[in-house]
């Protein structure tokens, strides 16, 4: 088993990507990848060995599929980065992996800076004889995903090649069986999370769906219609916050087979709008970067209740557990049982971590839900990660920055309910004593450090935080505070 022979193996002249480039379209066929996959794959020989780390910082383009492709086939290890990451995320991501090589483009070289050495990706192939698939098995580290969480640094999900076929059936029914005559799949979400890469982009190579590619700095009703429309495209994964700003500026597409979202709950009155404007019953799905995929609705085999996200997925045991690890048919811990096909291998280098993440044969997502027959109905998080534009956003990397800056003392983040994006940041700053910092200027100390979407949009300053008797900000007290503020 390997992810790179799995996405090549259709027929040369079959359209793989659509590439609607600044210049103009270009559909690239099977063939045209595998030469891409290979030349990279020759280059890295000679700098690679099998499970070192590779980063890949490329925007939605043919080179993003061929650098993850080229890296897997030759038996190493990708690493996905963001273009909107800044110093600080890049390189606490680039220490950690300890990646000895980043595939990027100029822009990104620019990011990567003296992190860590870049290729260009569309420039350093060479020419030369296929190269072999690299042995490998389901539990073959292959791909490692950076996930933020409510303490420390951002945590990196270590995948195996058995992560694809783990996503194959729910991508597949979230799409209303994708895979029909004239299917061509598209999102606006980045290439470089697991909602983009494996929601999309390998599943769509896997199952031989020509997948769009169209880079989109910040989304726009506008664009994404011209994308649509650019491509023929009829399947879409849009985040929550993307179908907001459609309803929002009153946009209707026609056209479309399916429409997959994920992330956040859409609720009942999004749904009656999509089946007027979009022409489809929008299917929710859910999981997250540890184990993906793992519920969803299927509106061509079965009507989803209201208020449910759907159905466990075919090879999924998916159940609400409670303290004792035991499954209850109250509200209760959403819990995956362990060896599920999609599941991380372990938290990279963090054992600890990863066993904290089970109870028993089960492990936890951080969520709260509730069976309702065979559907699950999602109550909400039960850790302080703030989910804001389809962005999961972990407080501490925040807190960590702020608390770098020479005027701030102590400082709480968390998430304030906003319509648009479901949450904002918020912060809640102390300064120094003797000390006036401005909104502005810590805005931006974050935005060039961390990143764009994730700096605070809202900072307060109080004279003091709620604390615990150890020292820690009781982030919950925050949290409440936030919200009446809403209700306010």
């Amino acid at each position: 088993m390997n992810m790179a022979a799995q996405c090549l193996k259709h027929p040369d002249e079959q359209v793989s990507i659509i590439d609607l480039a600044p210049t103009g379209r270009v559909d690239v066929t099977y063939a045209d990848l595998s030469e891409m996959v290979d030349g990279l794959a020759r280059a890295l020989q000679a700098e690679v060995r099998p499970g070192d780390r590779v980063g890949v910082l490329l925007s939605q383009s043919p080179w993003c599929a061929a650098a993850h492709l080229a890296i897997w086939k030759i038996g190493a290890i990708s690493v996905p980065l963001f273009k909107l990451f800044k110093h600080d995320a890049l390189q606490s991501r680039i220490k950690d992996a300890a990646i000895p090589l980043v595939l990027t483009d100029p822009e990104g070289a620019a990011l990567v800076g003296e992190l860590a050495p870049c290729w260009q990706a569309d420039q350093a192939g060479i020419p030369g004889d296929p190269v072999p698939f690299a042995s490998a098995t389901a539990k073959t580290p292959a791909v490692l995903i950076y996930t933020s969480g409510t303490t420390g640094s951002p945590k990196g999900a270590l995948h195996g090649h058995g992560v694809l076929d783990g996503h194959l059936p729910g991508v597949s029914l979230s799409h209303d069986e994708l895979g029909r005559a004239g299917d061509c799949l598209w999102t606006p979400a980045d290439w470089a999370w697991i909602g983009g890469l494996f929601d999309v982009l390998m599943p769509g190579l896997a199952l031989g769906v020509p997948v769009v590619a169209a880079r989109m700095p910040k989304f726009t009703v506008e664009g994404c219609l011209k994308t649509i429309e650019q491509a023929s495209v009829r399947n879409v994964f849009f985040p929550p916050t993307a179908l907001r700003m459609l309803k929002a500026e009153g946009a209707r597409i026609s056209g479309l087979r399916s429409v997959a979202s994920g992330g956040e709950p859409l609720g009942a009155e999004m749904l009656a709008w999509g089946r007027d404007a979009l022409g489809v019953t929008i299917n929710e799905f859910y999981g997250q970067t540890e184990c993906n995929m793992v519920v969803t609705s299927c509106a061509a085999q079965y009507e989803t209740k209201s208020g449910c996200m759907g159905r466990p997925v075919p090879g999924f045991d998916v159940a609400i557990i409670d303290e004792d690890g035991s499954i209850t048919e109250g509200e209760g811990d959403i819990a995956v049982r362990r060896g599920a096909p999609s599941m991380m291998l372990e938290y990279w280098q963090r054992p600890g971590a990863t066993a904290d993440k089970f109870r028993g044969e089960w492990m936890l997502t951080g969520d709260r839900g509730q069976q309702d027959g065979p559907d699950i109905r999602f109550v909400g998080r039960d850790d302080d990660v703030i989910t804001s534009g389809g962005y999961r956003i972990g407080p501490a990397e925040i807190e960590d920055c702020l608390l770098t800056h020479p005027d701030v003392a102590t400082v709480g983040v968390v998430g304030k309910p906003d319509a648009l994006r479901t949450e904002i940041v918020k912060a809640y700053v102390v300064p120094k004593l003797g000390r006036h910092p401005d909104a502005k200027s810590l805005q931006a100390f974050v935005k060039d450090r961390l990143a764009n979407y994730s700096y605070p949009r809202e900072i307060e300053f109080l004279d003091a935080l709620p604390m615990t008797v150890t020292g820690k900000v009781i982030r919950k007290e925050l949290k409440a505070r936030a919200v009446r503020e809403v209700q306010d």
